[in-house]
């Protein structure tokens, strides 16, 4: 990950285009149509010429690693060859994107383009008359569509903390100072895809979700997509959208089709060209150039992708949410994650799923294609150990702690314990707010507990107000109960910890993000309260 990347995340701690058919593609991408609503599923990799062995050495790669996965799908010439989702995570589950939605972004900008309501050249302040501030500088003045596209703004650091503390992005984003040259200097910079949601939303008076969904989103069957917002009602563009893992595989394979889909062509193969391919180079160290060599973070960037090694190229978010186009492999790989090393992911997917792709169908291989679907049916992140229950359970389970004052506003926590699982109840001057947990198993259901879910981008506009979660709990010792919280349509989880002393209790929350931070704190307080 380069360095103005790994700046973003500890920042937030929180063309012309026209029409052409398809051409000198194989003739195994036009042989047969797409489902509209589901991807076709390959007999087995061997089928389409991958070894299923590769792909168990992928998965055992990954259990032995750092790395938390939520779900994968490989796709070759077409086909799904390989999918899974680590327990309780679904296929069936959105799930954040985070920095990914910007791949989206940038399309909906090439879709306008090849409508004729803008081009890549025009002034971004062109679109924004009232929103610019008295004196306009020389560099704002020529800032250009393309310069958003191409995160070659010209700011010296990322906008993004910013403006999402303010009630009008747009206006703010144009009061911040260019420094440089737009278009010469590389800076990751979320503000400037929200920049460019802002102005498909102007050109076409629909948010890039609402514009997206005839366009792209119906004929991929892609359903049930939701993406976060500003004060204004303005799509955030560069994060905040939530799909499926299969969405994105979908995504990925219609841009290795050059647009097209079921025989029609949804994107113009020459803007899917032009937004894919080099265009500025990101820094590479000074004191480290042969950095480049190994760094998928330093091949290049396009118009809200990044350029891969072995002539592949990406979308990504933070913590590992991907889709990866292989053109030469004829292959797209969508993973959903959370992972604190980003290039180790792509790392495992070089070394284990690139030699496993052949450049024919290899002979069936019944034995590892059986053991496979075993491995990715058996996929799961455990829930915390079962433990004997603490004296402790009984003496709580039913009763009531008062909570003193905090910035959460919750009142108070009530505890009742089963046989294998627990209930605690956070109430506040609103409402009551139930977390089950199962007791060495995952318990679903649904959260609007103030502070949840985690996310790395909190703004000031709170747009998901409930979320899905998986949890378990388990006894540390008599008085230590520790839970699990996991946030199923999100890359992040909380471990949630409950300690009794006498009539007293204090629960303290550690986010997955923080985890990662050994320095870090969550900003949540610790609740204590008291026996009522």
């Amino acid at each position: 990950m380069s360095s103005n990347r790994r700046e973003f995340i500890k920042q937030l701690g929180a063309g012309a285009a026209g029409v052409s058919l398809l051409w000198g593609f194989p003739e195994y991408l036009t042989a047969y149509p797409l489902n509209t609503k589901k991807l076709l599923r390959s007999a087995s990799p061997e089928a389409q010429g991958m070894d299923s062995t590769g792909i168990i050495n992928f998965l055992d790669a990954v259990a032995n690693s750092k790395h938390e996965f939520h779900s994968i799908m490989i796709l070759r010439h077409g086909q799904v060859v390989a999918e899974g989702w680590w327990n309780p995570y679904r296929p069936d589950l959105k799930h954040t994107m985070y920095s990914m939605s910007k791949s989206f972004t940038s399309t909906a900008i090439g879709l306008a383009v090849h409508e004729g309501k803008l081009t890549v050249e025009d002034k971004v302040i062109s679109f924004f008359p009232d929103k610019v501030p008295q004196q306009v500088s020389d560099n704002l003045a020529a800032l250009r569509v393309k310069d958003l596209l191409t995160m070659s703004v010209g700011h010296e650091k990322d906008s993004t903390p910013e403006i999402r503390t303010e009630d009008d992005w747009v206006q703010k984003f144009l009061s911040l100072p260019i420094k440089y040259k737009p278009g010469t200097q590389f800076l990751y910079n979320s503000g400037a895809t929200y920049m460019l949601s802002a102005i498909v939303q102007k050109v076409t008076g629909q948010r890039v979700l609402d514009y997206l969904k005839p366009r792209l989103f119906d004929p991929l069957g892609i359903e049930g997509m939701d993406w976060e917002r500003d004060p204004k009602g303005i799509d955030t563009g560069g994060w905040g959208l939530r799909v499926r893992t299969e969405d994105l595989a979908k995504f990925g394979q219609l841009y290795l089709q050059k647009g097209q889909w079921n025989g029609k062509q949804l994107i113009p193969a020459a803007w899917v060209e032009e937004a894919t391919t080099f265009k500025i180079q990101q820094p590479v160290p000074a004191d480290n150039p042969g950095a480049k060599e190994k760094s998928d973070w330093l091949q290049g960037y396009c118009y809200q992708f990044w350029r891969c090694r072995h002539n592949a190229y990406r979308g990504d978010g933070a913590f590992g949410q991907y889709t990866i186009v292989m053109p030469d492999q004829d292959a797209v790989i969508a993973i959903t994650s959370q992972s604190s090393n980003m290039q180790g992911q792509l790392d495992l997917i070089y070394e284990h799923l690139l030699p496993a792709m052949q450049a024919k169908a290899l002979p069936a291989n019944a034995q590892s294609a059986t053991a496979l679907k075993t491995k990715l049916a058996a996929l799961s992140l455990p829930p915390l150990p079962a433990q004997k229950t603490s004296p402790m359970a009984a003496k709580v389970s039913g009763k009531t702690f008062k909570v003193e004052d905090n910035a959460l506003n919750i009142q108070s926590v009530t505890f009742n314990f089963g046989k294998d699982s627990g209930t605690l109840t956070f109430k506040d001057a609103t409402g009551t707010y139930p977390i089950t947990v199962g007791l060495g198993k995952w318990k679903e259901g649904i959260t609007s507990l103030p502070g949840t879910p985690p996310n790395l981008v909190v703004t000031k506009v709170r747009n998901i107000t409930s979320a899905p979660v998986a949890a378990s709990g388990t006894w540390k010792d008599d008085n230590t109960f520790e839970m699990l919280w996991r946030y199923i349509e999100s890359p992040h989880h909380d471990l949630v910890t409950c300690r009794f002393e006498g009539d007293t209790i204090s629960l303290q929350f550690r986010n997955s993000i923080v985890a990662m931070n050994p320095n870090a704190k969550d900003a949540r307080p610790e609740l204590r309260g008291q026996l009522v």
